[in-house]
């Protein structure tokens, strides 16, 4: 079932479910209609665009929102293709989003100026998904090579214990 807009029962467990403090990454998972779709005419400014032109609308009225908290875009690519999916689950961008903390997130969310640009998306999207994933860890190569290491250590002191 496509999903836009959050729903009410995950707003009410942000504060149990994503801690207070450190950094948060949202995961968002994009798929744009064709053309945007908007619910009167005044929203839409009476232009015609692609779902990805209202999406890119969004994004320039979002950016001085997610600045004014301490937040920026990490990543942003295009999806190819979903190896790990429900049948036909298919995406057409990914976004990672860091925000230095929980209430630096809904700060910018409960503006006022930030709400009214989010015509924009609803307009903009098919379905999506938004993935809050709290206390990122940033793993450079060193880091992978001792996660292997380690890894490589521990099968062989669970072989040398039987």
């Amino acid at each position: 079932m496509p999903e836009i807009r959050p729903r009410d029962s995950a707003i009410a467990a942000l504060p149990q479910q994503v801690p207070a403090r450190g950094a948060l990454v949202m995961l968002n998972l994009l798929r744009f209609n064709t053309w945007a779709s908007y619910p009167d005419a005044a929203a839409s400014s009476g232009a015609a665009r692609s779902g990805r032109e209202a999406y890119a609308l969004y994004s320039g009225l979002t950016l001085p929102h997610l600045r004014r908290v301490g937040g920026r875009v990490i990543f942003k690519a295009k999806a190819s293709l979903a190896l790990i999916a429900a049948e036909g689950e298919l995406w057409d961008e990914v976004l990672l989003v860091r925000y230095p903390n929980r209430a630096a997130f809904v700060s910018m969310t409960s503006d006022a100026g930030f709400q009214a640009g989010s015509v924009h998306r609803s307009a903009a999207l098919a379905d999506s998904r938004l993935i809050i994933m709290a206390e990122p860890k940033v793993i450079g190569r060193l880091g992978w090579w001792l996660f292997g290491l380690l890894s490589r250590w521990r099968q062989t002191q669970g072989g040398a214990q039987k």
